[in-house]
């Protein structure tokens, strides 16, 4: 079992089809749910040294605006945000996948940006700026092949045609974009009436 723990994580990245479906039929869910989160701090970390300690030729690194708390954000946040909107979309549209499902393939999804981007991080201070094209290179690896996971495991999990999946996947962007927004506007109006709390308050307290 102990085995596993790494090993299924590596094989769903070679062999997705298989992996994900052992994912949703034949593995433990508690398992995958621990094996889910682990993998979302590993990404977080991964932003978050990746921040600070890139080279200089591939990340301007400014120690004024860095905050770890915003690059955890970062990762979490679009993270809910897909799980959610996909959820939402899918449950209409007669999807056969579960929140947590949704959230364990796409936790496995990212796996490739910690395995590639990682070592990367420290490689990065030892090119010269001619060999900062193997690095975006494998970023773009990284990326695509994120994204190609991502795919798989959505038309696994769903049990959707390909056709569909990419239909479902740019919806769920879209629908990103609308919860983005709303949320973003939900905080800016708590931002004023705070702000018009806080302006009545200090004259009630000069006036006394």
């Amino acid at each position: 079992m102990s085995r596993d723990w790494i090993r299924f994580p590596l094989n769903l990245m070679v062999h997705p089809f298989e992996g994900y479906w052992d994912l949703k039929y034949d593995r433990n869910q508690k398992f995958t749910l621990i094996i889910s989160f682990c993998v979302l701090f590993l990404v977080a970390v991964t932003n978050i040294l990746g921040s600070q300690y890139s080279g200089f030729l591939v990340h301007v690194y400014n120690p004024e605006t860095m905050n770890s708390l915003m690059e955890i954000a970062y990762v979490i946040v679009p993270v809910l945000f897909w799980c959610v909107a996909n959820w939402s979309l899918t449950t209409l549209m007669d999807g056969e996948g579960k929140f947590v499902e949704i959230f364990t393939s796409t936790c496995f999804a990212l796996l490739p940006l910690v395995i590639i981007q990682f070592p990367w991080i420290w490689l990065s201070n030892l090119v010269s700026l001619q060999e900062t094209a193997f690095y975006y290179f494998s970023n773009s690896v990284a990326v695509l092949w994120f994204v190609y996971l991502l795919f798989v495991g959505n038309m696994t999990v769903h049990q959707f045609s390909p056709s569909k999946t990419i239909g479902i996947m740019m919806l769920t962007l879209v629908a990103m974009g609308f919860m983005a927004f709303i949320s973003l506007l939900f905080f800016s109006l708590v931002q004023q009436i705070v702000a018009f709390i806080s302006v009545i308050y200090q004259e009630l307290v000069m006036r006394n």
